[in-house]
């Protein structure tokens, strides 16, 4: 069976590379989104795999319920204690987020937020209620934009030890949540550029084939319509669905275009360029090692 992904940047290969000897196995998705476009986890439930989803967003939401009826998924959102927030939606991408700095930049940006409240609670109750006695928890992954600190300090990681912890983090410096994770005996292995990879001290065997990026030895294909596959479709795909698809990938530009702008226009981005500006001119002055 032909291994397809679906991820955007590749995740569930390198997720599959790492775990396919061990399953099927049992996963958390935190931040799920939709259940096939850029989904993490798809490909494994296509393998036999079953997990958690947790999703806020109705509508993303009530798909998982349609097309993943084998996995529990859950309307609400994660936080480090059990209580109502208010929710920044943005019904038709992956940015919704409990983060008001979050939310603040992308709307800086032109990308509209509905805001309602939602139901949060702790990971580590999710975990006693929904994960079952004998499964191992193969993998964590977290895509919260910008809520991740409150995710990881309502989790209990000495009573559940995740092998693999997978966490979208776009900028390239190191994240002041971090810590929380080294301190509960992880260990860092890769950053893509979008997500960083950690692996508990108890699997360090994991870190070897988590250590490289996917290559054509990963003997995958990427899912039709996937944003970094060829635009053509078979000769049997009607002109309305073609026009729909590159309707959907001008769309899916446009907002990648508004999240870097975004991100270059932010004050984050100017301090850790200037940071970097003043390292490379100590370097050339001779005043850093």
């Amino acid at each position: 069976m032909q291994f397809i992904s679906y991820a955007q940047n590749f995740e569930d290969v390198m997720l599959w590379r790492a775990l396919k000897l061990f399953g099927p196995g049992f996963y958390l998705d935190v931040g799920a989104n939709h259940p096939s476009q850029d989904s993490v986890t798809r490909s494994l439930y296509e393998r036999g795999w079953r997990g958690i989803n947790i999703e806020p967003v109705q509508h993303y939401h009530a798909a998982l319920c349609r097309e993943r009826p084998e996995d529990v998924n859950l309307c609400l959102a994660v936080g480090d204690r059990e209580e109502e927030l208010e929710f920044f939606e943005s019904p038709d991408t992956g940015l919704s987020t409990l983060s008001p700095e979050m939310a603040a930049l992308q709307t800086a940006s032109g990308i509209p937020f509905l805001q309602r409240k939602v139901r949060t609670k702790r990971l580590a109750d999710i975990c006693a209620e929904h994960v079952p006695a004998e499964a191992s928890l193969h993998f964590l992954k977290i895509d919260v934009e910008g809520f991740e600190r409150q995710v990881l300090q309502g989790m209990n990681f000495q009573r559940w030890r995740p092998w693999i912890i997978l966490i979208e983090s776009a900028f390239d410096k190191t994240p002041e949540w971090e810590e929380l994770i080294l301190q509960a005996g992880y260990e860092s292995s890769l950053c893509d550029g979008i997500n960083r990879y950690y692996v508990a001290a108890e699997r360090s065997e994991l870190l070897v084939p988590l250590a490289l990026p996917p290559n054509i030895l990963d003997e995958f294909q990427l899912c039709r319509g996937h944003r970094l596959s060829h635009p053509a479709v078979d000769s049997h795909a009607s002109s309305s669905s073609l026009h729909g698809e590159l309707l959907e990938a001008q769309r899916r530009a446009r907002l990648a275009e508004s999240q870097l702008a975004a991100i270059y226009g932010s004050r984050l981005w100017r301090v850790v360029r200037l940071l970097d500006w003043l390292r490379s001119g100590m370097r050339r002055l001779g005043l850093s090692n």
